[in-house]
């Protein structure tokens, strides 16, 4: 029986793990959408539930298996398929921004010395 367990458990397919395009801190836009954010939380892969992912349009629906970025304007899980790095230099404006980060130096927001989970 411990061998059957052991057998099943080896089977488990994990899709494999990605270097997220995006960094903690680094503001972006998105891809289509009119709105910029910060990368505040990085998933290594697609985490969220199948009725989300199906209530996205086609064409910009994130494939399952690349970093998830969760950012500001609004909060926002957006696949990285769908940012570009946004180059303006300019804040972002959201209430939650200085709770994650002390200060936006070269176009880059610098993190808090805290968990954030």
């Amino acid at each position: 029986m411990e061998l059957k367990n052991q057998v099943a458990r080896s089977a488990i397919v994990q899709p494999p793990m990605r270097e997220a395009k995006f960094a903690i801190g680094q503001v972006v836009k998105h891809r289509i959408y009119p709105f910029r954010g910060v990368i505040f939380d990085v998933d290594p892969v697609f985490a969220n539930t199948e009725e989300w992912l199906a209530s996205i349009p086609e064409e910009v629906r994130p494939r399952r298996d690349q970093p998830e970025n969760a950012q500001t304007t609004y909060v926002a899980y957006v696949s990285e398929q769908n940012l570009l790095p946004d180059e303006t230099g300019k804040p972002v404006s959201h209430p939650q921004v200085p709770h994650f980060f002390k200060e936006l130096k070269r176009g880059h927001y610098v993190s808090r010395d805290r968990a954030l989970h």
